[in-house]
């Protein structure tokens, strides 16, 4: 899968524009194998070395989780609520975390941090709020990586916060395996999907806090069975708070607004 995304040939990224280099020398692939790429190789320096064969212990995301422990940590200490927001391409992700901006205004100082491939055409979005945002441009990731949001907070004043809204790059796989630091994940399913995405992809539901049904408005032109929906992420999450809501009209919107208040709430003690 990571190998037809473009995830196996890492480049720089971008935060706001600014270019981030995201290979290092020496780096660990998806096969568990660890190599460097020599840049200062003298030119015609061929002759042969003795090989060895080193037997590695680690997990492969073993740097990115390290990284994202500093992110937790630096959350806790500063009673930050944090959030990773993760869905389909189309889920209404940006839709949802519009309009939660702007009913959490005068409640929770709300700051965000959104990742595409390219454009800034969410965060644009999204600062119609008023709320500060920053945009990761993955080039070629389909997902963002603990070290690119620790590279994007510094962007922000994280004291003037109370809730960091990480927009996660619209797919469900990859970013199922790897942990940003937050402490709450959200996984959006949009009705116009269907009933079975739990299903299809148990991974990311399993991997869910919340489970997030939108676009209700849409329920009856979709041909959308709620509860063989909600019974599919029972089923996949059974763990998870599930909420049904519309960010178009606003159905919905107050208990998943007071759920934020109160986990903030619960964040600060």
């Amino acid at each position: 899968m990571c190998q037809e995304c473009g995830c196996s040939q890492p480049g720089p990224y971008h935060i706001d524009g600014r270019p981030v280099a995201n290979h290092p020398p020496t780096h660990t692939h998806a096969d568990g194998t660890v190599h460097s790429h020599d840049h200062g190789a003298t030119p015609g320096h061929d002759h042969a070395h003795p090989h060895q064969i080193l037997q590695l212990n680690t997990g492969i995301l073993g740097g990115n989780d390290r990284i994202a422990e500093r992110n937790r940590g630096a959350f806790r200490a500063l009673q930050l609520l944090s959030l990773n927001v993760v869905s389909s391409p189309g889920a209404g992700k940006t839709a949802l975390l519009t309009r939660t901006l702007n009913e959490l205004k005068g409640r929770l100082r709300c700051g965000v941090i959104v990742g595409d491939l390219a454009t800034d055409n969410d965060a644009a979005r999204l600062r119609t709020t008023g709320a500060p945002v920053v945009q990761i441009a993955t080039g070629t990731l389909c997902h963002l990586e603990a070290g690119m949001v620790a590279e994007a907070l510094k962007q922000l004043d994280l004291r003037a916060l109370d809730v960091l809204i990480i927009e996660n790059v619209g797919n469900l796989v990859c970013p199922a395996s790897f942990d940003l630091g937050e402490a709450v994940r959200v996984v959006l399913h949009s009705v116009t999907e269907g009933e079975d995405k739990p299903l299809k992809y148990p991974p990311m539901f399993h991997s869910a806090d919340v489970v997030i049904v939108t676009k209700t408005d849409m329920t009856e032109a979709a041909g959308f069975d709620r509860e063989l929906a909600l019974k599919n992420i029972q089923q996949a999450a059974p763990h998870a708070k599930v909420f049904t809501l519309s960010s178009r009209s606003g159905d919905g919107m107050k208990a998943w607004c007071d759920y934020l208040v109160a986990l903030h709430a619960a964040a600060k003690t």
